[in-house]
Order: C-alpha cells, then structure tokens, then sequence
C-alpha cells in the first residue's frame, strides 16, 4: 500500500475512534477512543469506562482489547492494528505488547502519562520479546481538542461549583 493510501486507512480508522472518544465524554468518562482492525474488518471499538464501570483497567484500549480477543477467538492479536486518540499508558502499552499487536496509530500525544514515546517507550524497548511498529500524529488536532475541550468543561463545572 502506498503512503498516500496508508495515511487516508489511518485516518478513517481514527475516525472511529474519535466517535468512540465522543461517545464515552457524553457518559462522563476521558474522552478516549480505540478501535482495532485487521485488514478492511473491525474488530473492536471502544472508549474509556472506567467510571462507568468502576474498573480502573477499564482504559479504551482495554476494552478493545479483550472484545477484539474475543472477535478473533484469540488472545494473540498478530495482525491487528490498534488506533487509539491518545498515545496509551503504560499499563495498556503493556496489553498491546501482550496481544502481540502488529501495529498502533495513535493521534495526539500524552506527555503526562503516555509509555509509547513520550515516556517509557514500552512498544519498541529491546527488554521485551515483541516490538510494535508506531504511528503517531493521526488526526492529531481533533484527538487533542476533544480533549481539551473536556478537560476545559470539567473546570468550568469545578469553578461553578466553587462560586455558586
């Protein structure tokens, strides 16, 4: 595949999980989403529930993850391509690394707590026994202001509250 159509691929698929993403800020969750695929098949599409399930593992990628083990009746995972809307932690970086993921885009960056580049750099460290091609950037803008738009509303809320 050419990098014109690879970036175009990349770009629907983050399509949805940005409306992942969308779907969890409405039920109060971190504006999150993943989806996984393999070829043109979708295996997975989540966002983060961690609150809404009171599970702190319950992070988008996760969640994606086990449906799509589930989908593929198999927990390895070695020819999927996971898109997630932020760069993931070090738990679920761990889980991508677990599943044997061939490949993750990812749009915008988490300097707080991402483990795939910004810190730790879990996908591609030579002390673990599988590697994940990355790319990162994809849709970067949208994946970062759902964000900072969610983020921006909860300390509205926070001073509202605090005035009111």
């Amino acid at each position: 595949m050419n990098a014109a159509a690879q970036s175009e691929m990349d770009a629907h698929w983050m399509r949805q999980a940005l409306a992942a993403a969308r779907d969890a800020a409405q039920l109060g969750e971190v504006p999150i989403g993943t989806c996984i695929v393999v070829g043109d098949t979708v295996l997975a599409v989540a966002g983060n529930r961690t609150r809404t399930e009171n599970d702190p593992t319950a992070h988008a990628e996760m969640v994606a993850l086990r449906g799509a083990a589930k989908e593929a009746t198999n927990y390895r995972l070695s020819d999927a391509v996971v898109y997630s809307t932020i760069e993931p932690c070090v738990m679920c970086a761990g889980a991508l690394i677990q599943a044997r993921v061939r490949r993750l885009v990812y749009g915008a960056r988490d300097e707080r707590a991402g483990a795939v580049e910004s810190h730790f750099r879990v996908c591609d460290t030579d002390f673990l026994n599988h590697r994940i091609e990355v790319s990162a950037g994809v849709l970067e803008e949208e994946c970062r202001e759902i964000m900072q738009e969610f983020f921006r509303a909860r300390r509205q809320d926070k001073r509202m509250k605090a005035e009111g």
